[in-house]
C-alpha cells in the first residue's frame, strides 16, 4: 500500500481519537481554530524566509492537522468531511487544467493563468477579484489583485512603463505633502499609490514585495541588535547617544554582517 496514503489515514484516526478524548480538542470551534491556523501559515513562512527545511516539514504538518481538523468539525455537522473536501479540489484542478485534461493548448506559464480566470468567470464568478480573501494582509493583497488582473490582460506592456507609474504616484504624493495646508488623508492616499505601484513593479522585475520586505526587516534587526551589543559592550547607554554617534555604530554593524 501507498505509504502516504498509510500516513494519512494515520493522521485521520488521531484526530479521531483526539476530538473524542482530549478535553482540549473536544472543545474547539471553526472560530476558535481560526486564529490559531492563521498563526500556523506564518511559522511556515518563516521557515520557508530562514530556508529551514526541517522546521518546514514540521510546520506543514502542523498545517495538515488543521485542514484535517477542519474537515472533521465539517463532517460533525453534516456539512463536508475530508473525502468531499479532497473530492472537490481534485475535480476543481481538474476543471481548471484544460491543457493537461483537456485538448486546450497554451504557449506557457502566462497562458495557463489567464485560462484559470477565464474559467473561474465561466464558473460564475461575477469578478476576477472575488478570490481575494479581504483579510489578507495590504502587501499580499495588493500583491494578488494585480495577479488577478494581469490574467486578463490589465496591465502594462513593458516594465519602463511600470516604473513611470511609480515616479508619477512619487511625484503626485510629493505635490500632496507640500501644500500650504496638506491633508493628511489625501497624503496617506497618495502613499498607499505609491506602495501599491511598486508592489506592480515588482512584478517585471521577478521580485517577490512580501519576500523583499521580510528579507530587509530581518536584516534590519540583526543589525540594529548588533548595533545594540555594540553599545552595551562599550559601556554606553543607546538612548543618551545622539543620532550621529548610534550612526557610527550602526555603520560599524553593518560591516560586520557583510
Amino acid at each position: 500500500m501507498d505509504e502516504r496514503l498509510i500516513a494519512f489515514e494515520r493522521l485521520l484516526k488521531v484526530m479521531d481519537e483526539l476530538r473524542a478524548k482530549c478535553p482540549w480538542d473536544m472543545k474547539q470551534t471553526f472560530e476558535s481554530l481560526r486564529n490559531l491556523t492563521i498563526e500556523e501559515t506564518y511559522e511556515l513562512a518563516d521557515a520557508i524566509s530562514d530556508g529551514d527545511l526541517e522546521a518546514i516539514k514540521g510546520e506543514l504538518g502542523d498545517l495538515f492537522l488543521h485542514l484535517v481538523f477542519y474537515s472533521k468539525l465539517g463532517s460533525e455537522q453534516g456539512a463536508f468531511d475530508i473525502t468531499s473536501v479532497l473530492n472537490t479540489i481534485c475535480d476543481k484542478l481538474i476543471q481548471r487544467h484544460p491543457h493537461i485534461y483537456g485538448d486546450t493548448e497554451v504557449a506557457g506559464e502566462d497562458e495557463v493563468k489567464a485560462n484559470w480566470e477565464k474559467l473561474k468567470l465561466k464558473e460564475g464568478k461575477i469578478s476576477i477579484l472575488e478570490g481575494v480573501p479581504n483579510s489578507l494582509p495590504a502587501l499580499v493583497k495588493a500583491t494578488r489583485i494585480q495577479e488577478k488582473v494581469k490574467g486578463i490582460g490589465f496591465e502594462w506592456k513593458k516594465k519602463e512603463d511600470a516604473w513611470k507609474k511609480v515616479e508619477e504616484e512619487i511625484d503626485e504624493l510629493k505635490s500632496e505633502i507640500c501644500q500650504f495646508k496638506p491633508n493628511q488623508k489625501k497624503i496617506e492616499e497618495e502613499f498607499g499609490d505609491v506602495l501599491f505601484s511598486l508592489v506592480n513593479y515588482a512584478r517585471y522585475i521577478g521580485v517577490s514585495p512580501e519576500s523583499a520586505l521580510a528579507i530587509t526587516n530581518k536584516k534590519f534587526m540583526s543589525r540594529f541588535q548588533l548595533m545594540e551589543e555594540g553599545i552595551r559592550l562599550d559601556g554606553k547607554i543607546i538612548h543618551e547617544l545622539s543620532l550621529s554617534e548610534m550612526d557610527a555604530y550602526w555603520n560599524r554593524a553593518k560591516l560586520m554582517k557583510e
